[in-house]
C-alpha cells in the first residue's frame, strides 16, 4: 500500500512538472510567433528550451539503465529514477508558489496545442503503463521535440486557413476605397510613429489603426477583415518582418497609399540572414515597390539606409530629420528642448511655416518620429496648428517610455515595450538628464547577427559613461556589455562609486535584482528599465 501511495505522488509531481514544461516550451514558442527561423536566430536560448538540464541529467540515467538491469538491479535504478522525479516534482511546484512559471497566453492556438501534448502523453501512458519509470524518463528527454513537432504539424492547416483571412481582407480593402491606407515599416520607431499619427489624424478624420505590436501579416488581416469600416478615412497599419517578402506580402493585403520608413538598423539581422535581404523588407524597399504612382513616401532623413533608399526611389517622396543640415528636408526641427517629463521643439518646413510643440512624451529621439508624423499629416491636408494642438493628446505610453514613482521615492523609467540598437542609446539619452544615481536594467539584445557583439560593446561603452550601476539580466553578451563598460571606464572613471562595489552585474532574479537596486538607490535616483525585463520586476519597483 505505501508503494502505491510512493508512485501516486510520484504520478502528481511529474504530471505538475511536465505541466511546467509544456507551457515553457508553448510560452518560448508563442515568444518566437511560432516561427522556427525565429528559433534558429536565438541559437544559445533555443538549445536550452530542447535540451534542459533536466533532460540532460534524464538521458544520462537512462544511458544507465542498461547497467543496471544487467547486474539484476533495477529496482536501484527505479529508486535513483523516484528520487529525481520527485526533486523536479518539488521544484516545479515551488516555482508554481512563487509564481515564476512561463506561462503562455491561453490563445485558441496555444490551448490546442496543451490539449494535444496533453493527450499524446496520456495514450503513450497507457502503452507503457507497465514502464511507468522509463516512460516518464523517455518523456523528460523528448518532451520539447514533440511539442515541436505538433506545432510543425500544426502549420499545414494554420498556412491553408491563412491564405483564406488574407482573400478576404484583401478582397474587403478593394471594396472600401474610401480608406487611404498608411504603411510604417523600419527596424525602429514604427509602433510610436504609429500612435503620433493615429492621436494627430483622428483630430481631423475617421481613422483606424493595427492596435498594440500586432503587425504581422495575419494580425494586420484580421484587424481588417474585424474592424475595418466604411466609414472609416485612413487605415494605418504598422508593418513588421522577418525575412524578406513578408512586407510584400502585407502591401498585397493593404494596398497603402502612403508609406514610411522609420529607421533601419541591425535589429533583426539575423533573421534575415544579409543586410540586402533586410533592406527589401524592413528596410522599406518592398513597401516603397508597393505604392502606387501617385503614392508617397516617407524617409528618415536621420538614417543612412532610408537616405538611401529615398535617393534611388522614383515615387512622389518626402523627406524629415532633426535638422537641415544632412539632407535637404521637407520638414525639421529646432529648439529642441529636453524635459523631465515633456519635449518641446519647433517643427519647420521648406516654405518657412513654423509651430512650436510640447509634447508630454520621454527623450529627444521622440522628436524625430513626430516629425515623420507631422509630415504625413501636413500631406493628408492639416495646418501646423492643428497638428500642435492634436499632439497635446498624445501620453507618455504611446511612445512605449513611461516615467514613473517607484518604491522608496526612486524614479522609474519603463522602457519595457521593446528593444533595438537605436533605442537603447536613445533611452540611455533621457537617463542622463537625471541629476543623481542613474541604474538600467535590460537583458542582452538578440537577432543581431554578425555584429551583436560589436553593437553590445558599443552598448556597455554607452552604459559606463552614463550609469552608476548596470544589472544586465541575460547571459548571452554579458561579456561584450562588460568589456564595453570596463574599458570606458577605464578612460573615464564615474563620478559616483557603486558601495555594492562592481559597477556591472549579472542577475536573472527578479528579487535579487530588486534587491540590488533598492539598496544602491535612494529617493530620486533614477532606474530604466530596457527591454524585455521580467513584469514581476517591474512590479516590484513600481508603487
Amino acid at each position: 500500500m505505501i508503494v502505491l501511495y510512493i508512485i501516486y505522488i510520484l504520478f502528481l509531481l511529474w504530471a505538475v512538472h511536465t505541466i511546467r514544461r509544456i507551457f515553457y516550451c508553448i510560452y518560448f514558442w508563442q515568444l518566437k510567433d511560432y516561427r522556427i527561423d525565429r528559433v534558429k536566430g536565438d541559437i544559445k536560448r533555443s538549445f536550452n528550451v530542447f535540451f534542459p538540464k533536466t533532460s540532460i541529467l534524464t538521458l544520462i540515467i537512462l544511458l544507465l539503465f542498461p547497467f543496471f538491469e544487467a547486474s539484476g538491479n533495477t529496482y536501484l535504478w527505479n529508486s535513483l529514477v523516484l528520487i529525481v522525479f520527485y526533486l523536479f516534482g518539488i521544484y516545479s511546484s515551488f516555482l508554481f508558489y512563487e509564481k515564476k512559471w512561463k506561462i503562455p497566453k491561453f490563445t485558441m492556438k496555444a490551448m490546442l496545442l496543451i490539449f494535444l501534448s496533453t493527450v499524446i502523453l496520456f495514450l503513450s501512458l497507457n502503452v507503457f503503463i507497465k514502464n511507468f519509470f522509463i516512460f516518464i524518463v523517455i518523456t523528460e528527454i523528448i518532451l520539447t521535440a514533440m511539442t515541436f513537432l505538433i506545432t510543425e504539424a500544426l502549420q499545414v492547416p494554420t498556412f491553408f486557413i491563412k491564405k483564406i483571412i488574407y482573400n478576404k481582407a484583401e478582397n474587403k480593402i478593394n471594396q472600401l476605397k474610401s480608406a487611404k491606407v498608411i504603411g510604417i515599416t523600419g527596424s525602429y520607431g514604427k509602433s510610436s510613429t504609429k500612435e503620433f499619427l493615429y492621436n494627430i489624424l483622428s483630430k481631423k478624420y475617421k481613422v483606424l489603426k493595427t492596435s498594440g505590436n500586432n503587425n504581422t501579416e495575419i494580425g494586420i488581416a484580421q484587424t481588417v477583415i474585424n474592424k475595418l469600416k466604411p466609414e472609416h478615412e485612413i487605415f494605418i497599419v504598422e508593418m513588421g518582418a522577418y525575412r524578406k517578402g513578408e512586407i510584400e506580402l502585407i502591401c498585397n493585403i493593404v494596398k497603402p497609399k502612403i508609406g514610411i520608413i522609420t529607421g533601419i538598423n541591425e535589429q533583426h539581422l539575423a533573421l534575415f540572414g544579409s543586410l540586402k535581404n533586410l533592406l527589401s523588407a524592413e528596410g522599406g524597399g518592398e513597401l516603397e515597390q508597393a505604392l502606387p504612382d501617385d503614392g508617397i513616401l516617407v524617409v528618415n532623413g536621420d538614417n543612412k539606409y532610408c537616405i538611401s533608399l529615398y535617393k534611388k526611389s522614383n515615387k512622389n517622396k518626402k523627406v524629415y530629420s532633426l535638422n537641415n543640415k544632412i539632407i535637404n528636408s521637407d520638414i525639421w526641427s529646432d529648439s529642441i528642448t529636453v524635459h523631465r517629463d515633456y519635449i518641446s521643439f519647433l517643427a519647420v518646413d521648406k516654405s518657412g511655416e513654423m509651430a512650436h510643440f510640447d509634447v508630454k512624451v520621454l527623450g529627444k529621439h521622440n522628436v524625430q518620429n513626430l516629425l515623420g508624423a507631422i509630415l504625413i499629416a501636413k500631406q493628408l491636408g492639416m495646418s501646423f496648428h492643428e497638428i500642435s494642438e492634436a499632439c497635446k493628446m498624445i501620453l507618455p505610453e504611446n511612445a512605449g517610455m513611461v516615467l514613473k514613482q517607484g518604491r522608496h521615492g526612486i524614479d522609474v523609467i519603463d522602457s519595457s515595450y521593446s528593444a533595438n540598437p537605436d533605442g537603447v542609446f536613445a533611452d540611455l539619452d533621457y537617463l542622463s538628464t537625471f541629476e543623481n544615481k542613474k541604474v538600467v536594467v535590460m537583458p542582452c539584445l538578440i537577432e543581431l547577427g554578425e555584429k551583436s557583439s560589436l553593437i553590445h560593446e558599443e552598448i556597455g561603452r554607452k552604459i559606463a559613461q552614463i550609469c552608476d550601476l548596470a544589472i544586465i539580466t541575460s547571459k548571452d553578451k554579458f561579456k561584450e556589455i562588460e568589456k564595453g563598460f570596463n574599458e570606458e571606464r577605464e578612460k573615464n572613471p564615474p563620478s559616483h562609486k557603486a558601495s555594492a562595489g562592481r559597477s556591472i552585474l549579472l542577475c536573472e532574479n527578479s528579487e535579487e535584482i530588486y534587491s540590488a537596486v533598492t539598496l544602491f538607490c535612494k529617493s530620486e535616483d533614477a532606474v530604466l528599465l530596457e527591454g524585455r525585463v521580467p513584469k514581476q520586476l517591474i512590479n516590484l519597483l513600481s508603487e
